[in-house]
């Protein structure tokens, strides 16, 4: 009987049917190709042990000129500094009220409070750290009052409630009432206003032409009524952060770890600083502090196409004069600016109708303008990376790639991918580059999901594709190539638990604690020509590597599948497991046309597959 080798051609190819990509691979999760073979890829373990609250969508690593690391997280709720394993709470400050502004209210047997204070200015879900209270309320005493809380419910213009907790979370009821009181020195320090977890459509910027379909209706753009997207950079030793369409804010690293970063506006010799902006960004040599989408000098209203650029050198002069380098300019095409990439030679301006490279040119320009694509956007302002000297980004009719001209990738899962992705939901896109491996890689929302589930991946060395899911604890929602560190970095969500992490990724073959299942699936092929006669396969010899073997009994599932005909469902024939030690198995598996399926679920070790050999037989064509 004779041995018959498969070699499947690399990538994931679902641009067509099951069965018309024959020879090919249509189905996989948490595999990667390089050199043209499948493997699992590579694990994550946790960055540092510590939580942070909220959804990070940003998060930027840099390292001060003493060798001190910073990684800079922005979440939907909060602005944090990892330093070492330590997450520093650094959000900014919008108010602090006066000594005895604030009084609180309890009830009897009720864990609520109600918090009075004059037009305070909140929303549902902000935080507020009181202090100088007194006891409340019998066992609401002055320590728990005096601590850090989140908004319950904002139930006028004038009051809001929180729950009542004392020092380790623990709820605390009330066994006494008590009406306007907490003491007459009580302060109230507001954090900004928190963003939503999720893109409402009609309330400002989005991703069509302005003003129609879901590209913001209304027009009706606010730092609380969008999804909360953070840029950040540094500024030398310290750390520029602006939250969409909100202000610009600033943290000096000389001011230590547990100081919040404040208003850039508020700095020494500030001068006409944005106080609104899409974007931000430190420019490269001339050290320019751009804002991308700001209020012009004299207004407060966002003008979307508008960039404004500080004086060289300096973060806090915005005032154009003729002995300075601050100026601004505003775009002439399209309705507003998507987003900005900085890349080695320009920035790259994407707005709703094409890409514009912002180059420094010094005097007396200071920056020239020039629109390099037209057409091509962004899904998401942070649909693109930089990798292998190329600009990588995803717009909504697709993927592309720009080296001094923009291009569209081809791409075989351009369909699955696109007809699946939560139009809705697109803001979320996040797009990472994994440069070890030549990969770059976009999370995206699918079906109805109202969160990242998904990914697709590009090896742009061998120009392949991949697909998978974020089961098993790899939902990512921000991701760096962190080159200060030796490994990538990324946020994840936790909808369970409510704890969410910063991972390094490329380390072992699990998630840090468990194990993670990865499997590639072939499109089908015909046992025999044309699948015209029925095949029994009697044999299989395996052609795969384990990586990091732990022992003789690691084991690679091979799954062969059948159907008689392609649409029908597939059925599984036979189950082997491979280990290291296996040299062939019999089967017993009988249809016209195969799959093969080759899976694992381990933590320890991982796994490449080479080619596949079938020892199979006519069986007639009943």
């Amino acid at each position: 009987m004779p041995l018959a080798k498969y070699v499947f051609k690399p990538g994931i190819n679902k641009e067509g049917t099951n069965y018309s990509n024959e020879g090919g691979w249509f189905d996989a999760d948490k595999v990667r190709f390089r050199k043209g073979k499948p493997e699992r890829i590579g694990g994550w373990n946790k960055f540092t042990t510590d939580s942070y609250v909220g959804t990070c969508r940003q998060l930027y690593p840099y390292k001060a000129t003493n060798g001190d690391s910073f990684v800079i997280l922005g979440t939907h709720q909060k602005l944090y500094n990892l330093s070492g394993d330590v997450y520093y709470d650094i959000t900014p400050l919008r108010a602090t009220t006066s000594a005895g502004d604030v009084t609180f209210s309890a009830s009897n047997g009720s864990s609520t409070i109600t918090v009075t204070d004059a037009s305070h200015g909140a929303v549902t879900g902000d935080f507020v750290t009181f202090s100088g209270a007194a006891t409340l309320g019998g066992l609401v005493t002055a320590d728990v009052l005096n601590q850090e809380y989140q908004i319950l419910l904002v139930t006028g213009t004038n009051t809001y409630t929180i729950t009542a907790k004392d020092t380790d979370g623990d709820t605390v009821t009330a066994n006494g009432s008590d009406s306007g009181n907490g003491g007459s020195s009580v302060v109230g320090a507001y954090q900004i206003n928190t963003g939503l977890d999720v893109y409402v459509r009609g309330t400002g910027w989005g991703v069509n032409t302005w003003g129609a379909g879901g590209f913001g209706s209304s027009g009706d753009l606010s730092l609380t009524n969008q999804l909360r997207l953070w840029t950040i950079d540094n500024f030398g030793d310290d750390t520029i952060a602006a939250p969409r369409a909100g202000g610009i804010y600033f943290w000096d690293k000389s001011d230590g770890l547990t100081t919040r970063a404040v208003a850039l506006s508020s700095e020494s010799g500030a001068s006409d600083v944005p106080t609104a902006c899409l974007q931000i960004m430190t420019s490269d040599v001339d050290k320019h502090v751009i804002a991308f989408g700001s209020n012009p000098i004299g207004s407060s209203a966002i003008d979307p196409l508008l960039v404004r650029f500080s004086d060289r050198e300096s973060a806090v002069d915005w005032t154009p004069t003729a002995t300075n380098q601050a100026g601004g300019v505003q775009l002439s095409q399209g309705s507003t600016i998507i987003g900005a990439l900085r890349t080695r030679q320009e920035i790259l301006i994407w707005t709703d109708v094409g890409i514009v490279s912002m180059r420094f040119v010094g005097e007396p320009f200071i920056f020239s303008f020039t629109e390099v694509a037209e057409g091509a956007s962004l899904i998401s302002p942070n649909a693109a990376t930089s990798a292998n000297n190329r600009v990588y980004f995803m717009d909504r009719d697709g993927f592309h790639v720009y080296s001094g001209t923009s291009q569209r990738l081809p791409c075989t899962v351009l369909d699955y991918v696109l007809s699946d992705l939560n139009q809705d939901q697109a803001y979320k896109v996040v797009a990472g580059s994994n440069a070890g491996v030549n990969e770059v890689i976009w999370f995206y929302p699918s079906g109805t999901s109202l969160e990242i589930d998904k990914y697709v991946i590009y090896n742009f060395l061998e120009e392949t594709w991949s697909i998978g899911t974020t089961a098993d604890n790899f939902v990512r929602t921000a991701w760096s190539e962190a080159s200060i560190y030796e490994n990538p970095i990324a946020a994840s969500k936790n909808d369970t638990s409510n704890l969410n992490y910063v991972y390094s990724h490329e380390i072992g073959h699990g998630d840090g604690t468990d194990a993670f299942t990865a499997y590639i699936e072939s499109s089908d092929f015909d046992l025999a020509p044309d699948g015209e006669n029925f095949t029994f396969i009697s044999k299989l010899i395996p052609d795969i590597e384990f990586r990091n073997q732990q022992s003789t009994s690691d084991t690679v599932t091979f799954t062969i599948k059948g159907r008689d005909y392609p649409l029908q469902d597939l059925s599984t024939l036979q189950t082997i497991n491979v280990t290291p030690a296996s040299t062939f198995e019999n089967t017993r598996a009988r249809s016209r046309q195969a799959a093969m399926r080759i899976s694992n679920s381990s933590s320890d070790y991982g796994w490449r597959l080479g080619d596949l050999r079938l020892e199979i037989r006519p069986d007639g064509k009943r």
